[in-house]
């Protein structure tokens, strides 16, 4: 399926955003959305925003896991929040993607940019929505 994919990392304040070209094989950095803590209706309507402003019918949600692969209260608002996307976009696809190494490759290449400390904590999250949507995107071929 040819269209855009939109790349999402969840956390209790902030939503790392990223999205593909239209052919679904170039991941870029969008946006880090800052919202008040577990206020995940704003992150809500974020991704609302996206999805109907872009056509996005694909969505790459991180699923932070520990690192033994077991579930944490971490994972279980994220599969959550899936379950709330699924329920108010209908016909959206959302694939949970294993996010155990994506804050550790974003900071490397944040680190090879030379960004400074501030800016690198400016921008984590969206390079860790970019990991989540490569990791997808080559998944899926």
């Amino acid at each position: 399926m040819i269209g855009k994919v939109l790349g999402l990392d969840l956390g209790e304040k902030t939503l790392g955003i990223a999205e593909s070209d239209i052919m679904g094989i170039i991941a870029t950095g969008v946006e880090n959305f800052r919202f008040e803590s577990c206020d995940f209706d704003k992150a809500m309507e974020r991704v609302h925003f996206y999805v109907k402003r872009d056509m996005i019918k694909e969505i790459a949600l991180g699923l932070p896991l520990h690192m033994s692969g077991d579930e944490s209260d971490h994972s279980i608002m994220c599969r959550e929040f899936k379950a709330r996307i699924e329920k108010e976009i209908p016909g959206i696809k959302v694939v949970l993607i294993d996010e155990r190494w994506t804050t550790k490759q974003a900071t490397r290449t944040l680190l090879e940019a030379d960004l400074s400390r501030n800016k690198r904590k400016k921008v984590i999250d969206k390079m860790a929505a970019v990991v989540i949507l490569e990791t997808y995107l080559q998944m899926r071929g």
